[in-house]
């Protein structure tokens, strides 16, 4: 299994699950066939900048960093107010032209907002194409990152 599959499992287990130790990660993804060491999931826990926050039961349990989506959303905020020049709407793709040097940028903090209605982003030097999953999916991704520039 690739890294960036056993990371996605990793973060699904932390939703999912109150987990307060590494070997119950090592534990959970065996138990889906994933085989994996602690030393393995050390090192995933930290490139994931995993947390530990207090749980219910008076313990610590990990969590993804909460600050993370924040940020993205504040960066690409940003960067759309200051780098948008147009955009078009087509069925389920939303096309939007920066100014160059801006779409790679783009086109990762939308992929790190993770909206679900977005399939995918990318981006070029000037042009960034929204995939949505939906052509209304497609309308409402248009409206939240054009009302992120005004």
């Amino acid at each position: 299994m690739r890294k960036q599959e056993r990371q996605r499992a990793i973060k699904k287990l932390i939703q999912q699950y109150s987990i307060d130790r590494q070997e119950d990660i090592v534990k959970l993804l065996e138990e889906q066939g994933i085989a994996v060491t602690q030393a393995t999931i050390s090192r995933d826990i930290k490139e994931l900048q995993l947390v530990k926050l207090p749980s219910a039961n008076g313990g610590y349990q990990y969590s993804l960093p909460a600050e993370k989506k924040l940020n993205a959303e504040k960066k690409l905020k940003k960067t759309l107010h200051d780098a948008y020049v147009s955009s078009r709407l087509h069925d389920v793709f939303f096309l939007i032209k920066v100014l160059p040097g801006n779409g790679p940028a783009i086109a990762n903090l939308i992929d790190q907002l993770k909206i679900e209605e977005i399939f995918g982003a990318l981006g070029d030097d000037d042009t960034i194409l929204v995939i949505s999953k939906s052509s209304e999916a497609a309308k409402q991704t248009q409206q939240l990152l054009l009302d992120m520039i005004s």
